[in-house]
Formats: C-alpha cells, structure tokens, sequence
C-alpha cells in the first residue's frame, strides 16, 4: 500500500529555519505530483507548496514566497520542504501529499484532489 511518511518538525524559534522530508512508498513516486499543505488548530487545510513529476515546476502559498522550497528526488522517492526565516503563523501540521497529474491537472492547491497523505509532522514556530 501506498505510505508517506513525514519527518523532520520540530520547534525554533521565529527566523530560524527546519527542513521537512516525506518518504514515499508503494507508487510510481517519478508520476506523481507532490504537495505540502498544513494545518493550524481550529482552522482549514491550506495548500503551501506543490512540485510536479519531473521537478521542473514549482508552486507556492503566497505566504511562503520566498521563504520555503519544495524539492523532490525521484531516485530516492522523497520530498522536502525547505523553510527559512520562519514565523509563528508557520506554526502548524505539516503534510505531505501525492496526487496523478489526470487528478490534478493544474489545480495543485486543492487538497481533495490529492489520493494519498502523511500522517503529518508538526512545526512550532516560537516568536
């Protein structure tokens, strides 16, 4: 069956920085497209960043702009999520998510449409 499984929150504090990696297993990992989305108490999921198959094409949350890079290695069948100069609004759960290009298409941001999910890793962000 298909798993993914995050690794790497923590706690730092605001201006610091914390790579998140989500390992991937059971897929074709080189065919799909992979996003992170996260969480906050008491609110919605919310899209932060997307990579297509290849890693040619990046997408981001205008919030992280600047500030995170999504990346992937399809030898090794992960992704990541480099954060800097985080905030205390990164304070979240952090997921990763795999999704088919037919899925997708060019709604990247739309958790719904993404087939498989992480558990999660959660990321503290003290000010």
């Amino acid at each position: 069956q298909v798993q993914l499984v995050e690794s790497g929150g923590g706690l730092v504090q605001a201006g610091g920085s914390l790579r998140l990696s989500c390992a991937a297993s059971g897929l074709t990992f080189s065919t799909y497209y992979m996003g992170w989305f996260r969480q906050a108490p008491g609110k919605e999921r919310e899209f932060v960043a997307a990579i297509r198959w290849s890693g040619a094409s990046t997408y981001y949350a205008d919030s992280v702009k600047g500030r995170f890079t999504i990346s992937r290695d399809n030898a090794k069948n992960t992704v990541s999520l480099q954060m800097n100069s985080l905030k205390p609004e990164d304070t979240a759960d952090y997921y990763c998510a795999s999704g088919s290009s037919i899925n997708l298409g060019s709604r990247l941001s739309q958790p719904s449409l993404y087939q498989y999910w992480g558990q999660g890793t959660q990321v503290t962000v003290s000010s």
